[in-house]
C-alpha cells in the first residue's frame, strides 16, 4: 500500500498543473449534487400533498413537479460540464506523462534500452498510459461527485431526522474497512498483471517483427508454446486481480443494504408513533440510498485506481530511470580528425572486463581497419568512439579534445556511420536519405544517390523520391545503399563503416568501394570488416581479441609478421580440398 501511495503522490504532482480546471469541476459536481439532493424533498412534499382519498392538492403537486423538472435540467447541464472538464484534465495529464516518457527515452543511456525489450517499453508508453487514463477519468467523474453527495446527503438527512442519520453514520466505517482491505491487496495483483502484459507485448513484437526468421528456423511451435505460457501467466494474474477487486462492490452493497433496511425499520416505527410522516420516510429512504451509492462508486473507483496506479508505476519507472550523464555545452568542431585513445577500460557488466588498457593513436585522414573474431570488442570500440557508452577509465580525444567535455550531438555530427544493420523509418525516400541533413536540396539528394549507386532503383519507384517506404519495402541491399547515401549526403569529417557493404552484390560493392575511397580521402575513417580483401589498402590494420590490440600495422607488414592477421587472411583464401 505504501508503494501505491508513493505513486499517487507522483500522479498528484502531474495533476497539479490543472488545478484551476479541477476546482471548476468540483464546483459543477457540487451544483449537480445539491440540485439532485433537493429533488427528493420536493417529491416528499408532493407525496404529502396527497392528503387522503378524494383530497389531493393538485396545484401544489403541479408546482413541485415543475420545480423538479427545472432542477433536473440544471443538474444534467452541470454534470455535462463536469464531465467535459474531467475529460480535458485526464487526457491532458496522460498527454504530459507520455511526452515526458518519450523525451526520457531520448536521453536514456543505451545500457537501459539494451536491458529492456522494445515491446515492454512500448507497452509502458501506450498500453499502461491508456489504462491510467481510464482510471483517472473514472476517478474524476465519480470521486468528486461521490464525496460531495455523501456530505450533502447527511446535511439533508439531519434536517429530517437526527436519530436515523446517526444510525447511518455509525455503520458507514464498515464499508470503508471492507474497501480498504480489498484495495490494499489488489494493487500487487494488478502490478503483476501489467508486468505479464508487458512481457506478452514484447514477445508479440519480437515474433511478428522477425516472422521470416521464425519460419526459417521452424520456431513456430516453440513461439506458440512460449506465448501460451505468458498468456496463461497473464490470464491467472488478471483473473486473480479482477476476482479479488470485484469483491469490493458486492461487499459494500451488502453493508449498504443492511443500512437501508435499518432506515426503513426505524422509520416505520416512527410513523406508527406519529413522529414521522410517510413523505419524510420516503425522503429518508431516498437519501439513504443516495448516501450509500457513492460508497459503491468510490469502492469501484478505488479498485480501478489500484490498476491505474500499477500502470502509472511502470510509466514513472521509465520516466525516472537514470538518464545518461549530462552533456556539456561545448561543441566539437573537427578540423583534422586526429584520434587519441589512452589507457581505456570498459565493461558492459561490472566485474566482467571487456576492454582493458586500450591505447591507440590515429593521424588525421588515416584509414584504420579493425579486424578480429566475433566478440573481440570491435563494435564496443565503435560504441566508445561515438560515446554510445562512456569509458570506465581512460580517455578518448578528438583533435586533442576529450569527448567527455563536449556534447554528444556535436561529437556524433562529425561522424558518418554505416552499420551492417540497416534502419529505415516509415516515410518518403527523400526523408530517409536526408535524415541527417533535413535542409538538403533535391539536387544534393540526387547527387548523393548517384554516387552511392541507389538512384537507379529510386527513379523506378512509383513517386520517385516521394515514394513512402518502410523497413520492409526494400531488399537488404537496397536498404544498405540508402544508408550509405545518407552518409554521402552529410559529408562528415570522420567515417565509421561497420560491414557497410555486407548485403551488396560484388559488382555494386566495387562501385561503392570507389565512392567510399573518394569519400574517405582526407577523412579519418574506421572500417570494421570481416572480408579482409576489402581493407588491404588501409593505412593501419588493428587486430583485436578479447578487448585488446594484439597486432597493428599495414597489410604487408602484418603478412610478413606471419601472426594472427596472416592466419585470418590466408584462411579466407585457402583452397577447399
Amino acid at each position: 500500500m505504501n508503494d501505491s501511495m508513493t505513486i499517487l503522490k507522483k500522479l498528484l504532482k502531474q495533476i497539479n498543473k490543472y488545478l484551476p480546471l479541477l476546482i471548476i469541476s468540483v464546483i459543477m459536481a457540487a451544483v449537480s449534487v445539491v440540485l439532485q439532493m433537493y429533488i427528493p424533498i420536493l417529491f416528499g412534499k408532493a407525496i404529502d400533498g396527497i392528503i387522503e382519498a378524494g383530497k389531493i392538492d393538485y396545484v401544489s403537486i403541479e408546482g413541485y413537479l415543475k420545480k423538479i423538472l427545472v432542477l433536473l435540467i440544471l443538474s444534467a447541464l452541470s454534470t455535462w460540464l463536469m464531465n467535459l472538464i474531467n475529460n480535458k484534465v485526464t487526457y491532458g495529464v496522460v498527454e504530459d506523462i507520455r511526452s515526458k516518457a518519450i523525451r526520457q527515452i531520448q536521453v536514456l543511456p543505451l545500457s537501459y534500452l539494451d536491458a529492456h525489450s522494445s515491446g515492454d517499453i512500448v507497452q509502458r508508453v501506450i498500453g499502461d498510459a491508456d489504462q491510467l487514463s481510464d482510471g483517472l477519468l473514472l476517478g474524476f467523474n465519480q470521486l468528486f461527485s461521490g464525496i460531495i453527495t455523501i456530505f450533502v446527503t447527511l446535511y439533508f438527512m439531519f434536517s429530517k431526522n437526527t436519530m436515523i442519520t446517526l444510525i447511518v453514520i455509525a455503520l458507514t466505517p464498515v464499508s470503508f474497512i471492507v474497501s480498504k482491505f480489498i484495495a490494499s491487496r489488489s494493487y500487487e495483483m494488478f502490478k503483476r498483471t501489467n508486468e505479464a502484459r508487458g512481457k506478452q507485448t514484447s514477445l508479440i513484437n519480437e515474433m511478428i517483427g522477425n516472422e521470416k526468421i521464425v519460419k526459417a528456423f521452424g520456431y513456430e511451435e516453440r513461439a506458440s508454446k512460449k506465448f501460451e505460457q505468458i498468456n496463461d501467466e497473464l490470464r491467472q494474474a488478471s483473473q486473480s486481480a479482477t476476482f479479488f477487486s470485484s469483491l469490493t462492490n458486492p461487499s459494500t452493497r451488502a453493508v449498504n443494504n443492511v443500512i437501508y433496511a435499518l432506515v426503513a425499520l426505524v422509520g416505520a416505527l416512527k410513523i406508527l408513533s406519529a413522529s414521522l410522516s410517510v413523505g419524510d420516510l420516503s425522503v429518508l429512504l431516498s437519501y439513504a440510498n443516495q448516501y450509500m451509492k457513492p460508497f459503491n462508486d468510490i469502492s469501484s473507483v478505488i479498485t480501478e485506481l489500484q490498476n491505474s496506479l500499477a500502470c502509472a508505476s511502470r510509466v514513472f519507472e521509465l520516466i525516472e530511470a537514470k538518464p545518461q550523464s549530462a552533456d556539456p555545452e561545448d561543441q566539437l568542431i573537427v578540423k583534422d580528425g586526429e584520434i587519441d585513445i589512452e589507457h581505456v577500460y570498459f565493461s558492459y557488466v561490472k566485474g566482467k572486463r571487456l576492454i582493458e588498457d586500450f591505447s591507440f593513436h590515429a593521424d588525421p585522414g588515416m584509414t584504420i581497419a579493425i579486424v578480429g573474431p566475433t566478440g573481440c570488442g570491435k563494435t564496443t570500440f565503435i560504441n566508445l568512439l561515438m560515446r554510445f557508452y562512456d569509458v570506465d577509465k581512460g580517455s578518448i580525444r578528438v583533435d586533442q579534445t576529450d569527448i567527455n567535455t563536449v556534447s554528444r550531438e556535436s561529437l556524433r555530427r562529425n561522424y558518418g556511420m554505416v552499420l551492417q544493420e540497416t534502419w529505415l523509418k516509415n516515410a518518403s525516400v527523400r526523408e530517409n536519405i536526408a535524415f541527417g541533413k533535413p535542409d538538403a536540396t533535391d539536387e544534393e539528394i540526387k547527387d548523393a544517390a548517384k554516387r552511392s549507386h541507389c538512384w537507379e532503383f529510386i527513379r523506378r519507384m512509383p513517386q520517385g523520391l516521394d515514394t513512402i517506404i518502410n523497413d520492409d519495402s526494400l531488399s537488404q541491399g537496397q536498404k544498405q545503399l540508402l544508408c550509405i547515401c545518407r552518409v554521402m549526403l552529410c559529408m562528415p569529417p570522420m567515417l565509421i563503416l561497420d560491414e557497410a557493404t555486407s548485403s551488396i552484390d560484388t559488382r555494386t560493392e566495387i562501385y561503392i568501394q570507389r565512392a567510399f575511397n573518394a569519400l574517405m580521402e582526407g577523412r579519418t575513417s574506421f572500417i570494421v570488416a570481416h572480408r579482409l580483401s576489402t581493407i588491404r589498402n588501409a593505412d593501419r590494420i588493428i587486430v583485436m581479441n578479447e578487448g585488446k590490440i594484439l597486432e597493428q600495422g599495414t597489410h604487408d607488414s602484418l603478412m610478413e609478421l606471419n601472426g594472427i592477421y596472416s592466419n585470418l587472411y590466408n584462411s579466407q583464401f585457402a583452397k577447399v580440398e
